[in-house]
């Protein structure tokens, strides 16, 4: 099971801005993998909380830029790549992850990374946080990126 031995992150984040930048294919993942990141912020006092839709998982990264550079105190990038026939994952799945990494090293900004790589279906729908799933990633994403945040502000 990839979440054995996840840490348990608990952070306080009132006053935070946070953007959930979410992919828009893969209805069901992607409202379990919203509904997780929205219930980690609510979690962590989040109030400040703006959900955006991006076509697919390969436009993540420049929305997620475009929030960071919006005075967004964190993103949230959520997004499902399910494999197929054709090399078409490996160049989805690459292109946005070094991209989401990109804008949170270009901007300063933690970017939590809830992008679903995965086999199949099934696997999306074990990690999407619905009721049955053995994982929630959206929470996980939302809570390494307030994590990250509150970090980052310790430093300063």
């Amino acid at each position: 099971m990839s979440g054995h031995g996840a840490p348990t992150l608990h952070v306080e984040a009132t006053g935070a801005r946070v953007a959930i930048v979410a992919s828009s294919w893969h209805d069901e993942v992607m409202d379990g993998l919203v509904a997780g990141a929205q219930r980690a912020l609510a979690d962590a006092g989040v109030t400040d909380v703006t959900l955006v839709r991006a076509a697919g998982s390969f436009e993540l990264p420049l929305v997620a830029q475009a929030h960071a550079a919006a005075g967004f105190d964190a993103v949230v990038a959520l997004g499902v790549i399910i494999r197929g026939g054709t090399p078409h994952f490996e160049y989805v799945s690459s292109a946005a992850t070094d991209g989401l990494a990109r804008v949170a090293l270009d901007t300063g900004v933690p970017v939590g990374f809830g992008l679903l790589t995965c086999d199949d279906e099934q696997q999306a729908l074990d990690r999407a946080g619905l009721p049955g799933s053995s994982e929630d990633k959206g929470r996980e994403a939302a809570e390494a990126a307030l994590a990250t945040w509150s970090t980052l502000r310790s430093i300063g």
